[in-house]
């Protein structure tokens, strides 16, 4: 646990680039493109300016679909997450930049050499986080399509961090490169790495995922857990879960961060932050956002739906290939029973409803009280840190930087200056333990 001088419990913040989901609110007038560099660029220095530990990108490595069309909210596009970072780390000094790139789609050989590249030219700020994928819809863009079983997709991943990390450790701490082999269920591969090794020793490694097996993975592989919860008591169930699982691998609790995403709205008074929240959430959910949702849920054409009239009184269909390349939320049966149990206990829309469920925001006040919020979910162990999620591009983080991280500077929670160079020294994390042998 890292605490300041105070003793009091220090709180971690990324930046989550916004772009490629229903946060994003493209109607404002202050929104701007999603893949021009400015826009990078912006939120990348608003991040360091506000003393942030990294610049977090995900990563899509197909266009998602909807009833055999491409999603609109996807035309826009993905670029390639570690060429984006390289060039930011041209245009920051301090800024973790962590790239989400896929374990299924791509070789630990390559992969390590790229991430290794990135810490070297950004002096040992490099964070990687590891996604998994199942989908055989993204598989046909690769060579292997769809080979992947859903219940192999940890296993592989498991098997290509460790990989990485022998990899990163083959070039002997001041000695001569050397050859490498790994001879695993997953991967065979020899040969000599062509990058020394990252100035973090390794880059940090971060895994996003809720489920049982993704909540193992990170147990034993990562250094960072992105997750999502929606009430502290949620949190704090996880958060105790997590940490418990990390000593049956040698690990102590400080050498995993849980660092949730999350949404802010702020106002000056309570009354006009909760106004602003009920603006924003309608406008991340249209009409036709609505029915995008609940065709995500119930896996039925409802294009003739009345958002503004009551829930379908079909049953969700779970073989469902409407929509390709996006997660269905949950179990569809159940998702549709609590929302129909939510639509009648408070009399809503098909449109209000989907903005119940989904559009509530994490945290909702005066920068006071938002800082105050923060606070009290690291403290109580509900999380390490969190990785905002600002509704607009790129200028969406700006009155948090302005508002808020000043308040936990004052409240002794939230650094003044950063104290070290790289993405490990940010996190409090240890460098790793070179074991590549004797040179």
């Amino acid at each position: 646990m890292t605490e300041s001088r105070t003793g009091r419990k220090q709180i971690h913040l990324a930046a989550h680039f916004p772009g490629v989901n229903a946060t994003t609110v493209w109607s404002d007038p202050r929104s701007g493109s999603q893949i021009d560099f400015s826009s990078f660029e912006h939120l990348a220095r608003t991040a360091e300016r506000g003393l942030f530990d990294f610049f977090f990108l995900a990563e899509g490595l197909r266009l998602r679909e909807h009833k055999g069309r491409i999603h609109d909210l996807d035309v826009v596009g993905r670029p390639e997450s570690i060429t984006v970072l390289a060039a930011l780390g041209a245009v920051t000094d301090r800024l973790g930049l962590a790239a989400t790139v896929n374990t299924t789609f791509n070789e630990p050989y390559e992969l390590a050499r790229r991430l290794a590249t990135l810490d070297h030219l950004s002096g040992g700020r490099a964070g990687w986080n590891a996604v998994t994928s199942s989908d055989a819809f993204t598989g046909e863009n690769f060579r292997r399509g769809g080979y992947l079983d859903r219940s192999e997709r940890y296993t592989r991943a498991a098997e290509f961090v460790a990989t990485a990390r022998e990899l990163w450790d083959s070039w002997p701490l001041g000695g001569e490169r050397r050859r490498f082999a790994h001879d695993g269920p997953q991967f065979r591969i020899e040969g000599e790495v062509t990058v020394e090794r990252p100035p973090q020793g390794h880059p940090v490694v971060i895994q996003a995922g809720d489920s049982d097996e993704g909540r193992e993975f990170a147990a034993s592989s990562a250094d960072v857990i992105f997750t999502r919860h929606s009430t502290p008591e949620a949190g704090r169930a996880f958060y105790a879960d997590v940490k418990g699982r990390l000593a049956r691998y040698g690990r102590r609790p400080e050498e995993l961060k849980v660092m949730p995403g999350v949404t802010y709205v702020l106002g000056d008074t309570e009354a006009e932050a909760r106004e602003r929240a009920a603006l924003i959430s309608r406008q991340q959910i249209s009409p036709q956002n609505a029915l995008l949702a609940l065709e995500q849920v119930w896996g039925r054409d409802l294009s003739g739906h009345d958002p503004d009239g009551p829930l379908p009184d079909v049953d969700p269909d779970p073989e469902s290939a409407l929509v390709q390349g996006r997660v269905r939320i949950g179990d569809p049966s159940a998702v549709a029973a609590r929302w129909r149990a939510l639509s009648e206990a408070k009399g809503l829309s098909t449109r209000e409803t989907v903005i119940e469920a989904t559009g509530r925001h994490s945290f909702v006040g005066t920068p006071a009280s938002v800082a105050a919020a923060l606070e009290e979910h690291v403290a109580t162990g509900a999380a390490d840190g969190f990785i905002l999620v600002p509704h607009l591009t790129p200028g969406g983080l700006d009155d948090f930087v302005d508002r808020v991280v000043p308040i936990l500077q004052e409240r002794g929670v939230f650094r003044t200056e950063y104290t070290g160079t790289t993405l490990r020294s940010h996190l409090g994390l240890p460098v790793p333990v070179w074991k590549g042998g004797t040179p």
